[in-house]
């Protein structure tokens, strides 16, 4: 989980005690009492849930995927703004049109604000009562200036409503020169200039230029064009500290940029403004108005905003949930969709009839859950993202692990975009090209990144020769890992490609994680670990650090997390650990004492790892305390940065009680959360989820038995294939574990019926 500016104080590592692992039940006392037959999903989305501790989830007003985000920016009452716009306690500074969901430190820009009285442009700032947000629409009023803000949008447009008192002095203001975290620091972002021009006295254009932010990339221009429905009394412009009547202001430095419309207003008189917004030039920011937004119709935009929500997040419907739980299921569909953004037509870097996103921030976070979800709910915009992933590649040498602001960059692991592409072709998503896709995968193994914390992989010419990245190269043992199930992923492409020999070299590669394995090394009475090792192939000092970063040897985990790292062979994972019993009480010990980490994404895989070992039940156990603890419908209900929607993703397939092995053509069964759960899939069949004697406490979270399409399921895992036409999934609960699913564990590629593309074959049955 990538950071930016992080809440230190949230993450804590999540601590279980025994009772929650023999347990795992926590009571819900809220009953729905929502229609099943109700089509307004946005009802259930609250999108202030996740907003404090770190969650960084973006409140306003965009559609699923927008490019446009308009919401606030706040400081709180010391002065100290938010690096991702929002502050549950704090002041409006007022609303930007650009902005990420679940991350931090980028963009911002475009800063409109309303104000009364005497216009000070350095003190625009007001507190805020009977604050809403709804999918599509946010409204707030500014109790300094007594003004009601309302906010809706298109994909390309931001829609404003500003509802004045009677004064002689009200002003609508745009600010260029804002963008969050702004500063000296190596991760901030940092104003290089721009224009502003009036172009009448309703009408204005101009463009800023950014660099940097958590992604350290280069510059990024955003131009506008704003349009208001009501003529201003004056019009001025500011380059500097100084108001003037100049028409048009420019500066090529970090100084403040602006411009403000002046009107007097009678009491409760309305004021709209509409933004486009473009990356290209603002005759396109204009074109976008006039296409996207041509009539002065608030109410039409926010109603078309939901129209679009709701067909969005109707592709699951559940039934018998808990008002809470349905909550919190809506609004985690919401926060999946509000990223990447779909920047189709606004690439200024090339032309290209390819789909074009940007904001993939990060798939190191989305890779594991998120795009397999989208896979399942959304094969279509998968497949965009996907391709767009590939023209990148194209046109910029990698397919990026984070790019934002039209730059790639941050590479925190692995280069997992190849796990995205193996995902899609393992599950049969078509329309892909995957044999250039498969040559970007090829280029990451072999071509070193002239910056690798940028794109590609660091360390690759150590980890080619020795099958290992050394202590001379940063993060060298989260990449050693991660390098080597993108290298498993590179198999089962080449596998579908009919390109043996690279086959059977990345297969031969992917085992690269065991040559970091130490045996012997101890830690708590379990003998086997990830351990450092130096330039000359020693071994190195363990690491021992409970959360490392950029230079150190485990990037955001620890041993314990990613010495269980290894999704392509987890059969051999226990027997490097001693076997399943032993290897059972080392995932006990790790939640129990304290070693897994729920708010951040490399342990998301780990509590489904006890099916492996036959011991489905204490997989339910985890899974069921995880989501009752950790995850809530209030405003801390994210325990960690939502990442793009990563953490949320994780919680929606942990509800509906299976998760992914990202990458792979199968799912873990966990214990589900709803007595029905209907997904729509894209082949216009639905695979219905039914889980009987499930009670509202959760008591009854053990599968005593399953059956798909009426035959049984005797195992704790399921192929995509098996469920991507629709069917039935019922599962039968109870207060207390059975055999079910305690023989014929997951595939591992140590398996001894194991074929080299096996996960090939079954994605192109």
């Amino acid at each position: 989980m990538q950071s930016g500016i992080r809440f230190a104080s949230r993450a804590f590592l999540f601590h279980f005690s025994c009772a929650l692992v023999l347990c795992g039940a926590f009571a819900q006392t809220t009953t729905s009492g929502h229609s099943n037959t109700s089509t307004d999903y946005t009802h259930d989305v609250y999108p202030f849930l996740g907003v404090d501790w770190g969650g960084n989830t973006f409140v306003g007003a965009a559609v699923p995927f927008g490019a446009v985000k308009l919401g606030p920016d706040m400081e709180n009452f010391d002065s100290r703004p938010s690096g991702f716009g929002y502050m549950s306690g704090g002041r409006i500074l007022g609303f930007s049109h650009l902005h990420l969901s679940g991350a931090s430190g980028k963009y911002g820009s475009i800063l409109v604000a309303p104000v009364t009285g005497p216009l000070d442009i350095a003190d625009i700032k007001s507190p805020r009562s009977e604050e809403v947000n709804h999918p599509g629409y946010y409204a707030a009023n500014l109790t300094r200036y007594d003004v009601k803000a309302e906010l809706t949008s298109t994909r390309r447009v931001g829609f404003h409503r500003y509802t004045f008192p009677a004064s002689q002095q009200s002003h609508l203001t745009v600010n260029v020169a804002h963008c969050l975290n702004k500063g000296p620091g190596s991760e901030s972002q940092r104003f290089l200039g721009g224009e502003v021009r009036l172009l009448s006295d309703h009408e204005a254009e101009g463009v800023g230029r950014y660099a940097g932010g958590w992604n350290k990339g280069g510059e990024y221009r955003v131009y506008f064009y704003m349009a208001l429905d009501t003529h201003s009394t004056t019009a001025r412009t500011w380059a500097g500290s100084t108001l003037t009547s100049a028409k048009e202001a420019a500066v090529s430095e970090d100084q403040p940029l602006g411009l403000t419309f002046d009107f007097q207003t009678h009491a409760r008189q309305t004021i709209q403004a509409k933004v486009g917004i473009s990356f290209i030039s603002t005759e396109q920011a204009r074109q976008n108005v006039q296409q996207e937004a041509p009539a002065w119709d608030l109410n039409a935009v926010r109603s078309a905003s939901v129209s679009l929500w709701n067909q969005a997040l109707s592709k699951i419907e559940l039934h018998g949930e808990t008002e809470s739980k349905r909550i919190q299921f809506y609004t985690a569909m919401y926060h999946t969709m509000l990223m990447p953004s779909d920047r189709t037509g606004e690439n200024p870097l090339w032309k290209s009839d390819e789909p074009y996103y940007d904001d993939y921030y990060a798939i190191w976070d989305t890779y594991r859950s998120s795009g397999p979800l989208l896979t399942l709910i959304a094969p279509d915009r998968q497949r965009d993202l996907i391709r767009s992933l590939i023209d990148i590649y194209r046109h910029t040498g990698y397919m990026p692990d984070a790019r934002s602001g039209n730059d790639n960059g941050r590479t925190q692991g692995g280069s997992n975009a190849n796990v995205v592409i193996a995902d899609a072709y393992v599950k049969g998503l078509t329309g892909i090209d995957y044999p250039t896709a498969f040559q970007a995968m090829l280029k990451d193994t072999s071509v070193p990144p002239a910056n690798a914390q940028k794109e590609g992989r660091g360390g690759i010419l150590d980890y080619n020769a020795k099958g290992y990245v050394t202590l001379a190269d940063e993060r060298s043992g989260s990449r050693t890992v991660e390098y080597a199930y993108d290298d498993f992923s590179i198999a089962e492409v080449a596998c579908g490609l009919n390109r043996p020999d690279e086959a059977r070299t990345f297969l031969s590669r992917s085992h690269n994680w065991e040559n970091l394995w130490d045996k012997d090394l101890t830690v708590e009475g379990f003998k086997g670990f990830l351990r450092p090792r130096n330039p000359d192939g020693s071994w190195a000092a363990p690491n021992m650090l409970v959360r490392g970063t950029w230079p150190d040897f485990f990037y955001e985990g620890d041993l314990w997390t990613y010495s269980l790292y290894a999704p392509h062979d987890v059969r051999k994972l226990i027997e490097l650990a001693g076997g399943d019993e032993t290897f059972v009480h080392r995932l006990d010990n790790v939640f129990l004492r304290k070693h897994f980490d729920v708010t951040n994404e490399p342990g998301f895989l780990i509590p489904v790892l006890y099916n492996w070992a036959g011991r489905p039940d204490k997989t339910a156990d985890i899974v069921n305390a995880l989501l009752e603890k950790a995850f809530t419908d209030q405003r801390s209900g994210i325990p960690g940065n939502d990442d793009s929607g990563a953490m949320s993703s994780w919680f929606i397939f942990q509800s509906l009680g299976f998760y992914p092995d990202a990458g792979q053509d199968f799912y873990l069964i966990g214990t589900p959360s709803f007595p029905e759960a209907d997904i729509k899939l894209s082949s216009g069949k639905t695979l219905r989820i039914i889980a009987r004697n499930l009670d509202s406490e959760h008591i009854n979270h053990y599968i005593q038995s399953a059956t798909l399409d009426g035959a049984p399921l005797e195992t704790s895992w399921f192929r995509h294939n098996q469920i991507v036409h629709g069917g039935t999934l019922i599962f039968t609960m109870g207060s207390a574990p059975t055999s079910w699913g305690t023989t014929n564990p997951p595939p591992s590629i140590s398996d001894k019926d194991s074929t080299l593309c096996a996960a090939a074959q079954h994605g192109t049955q």
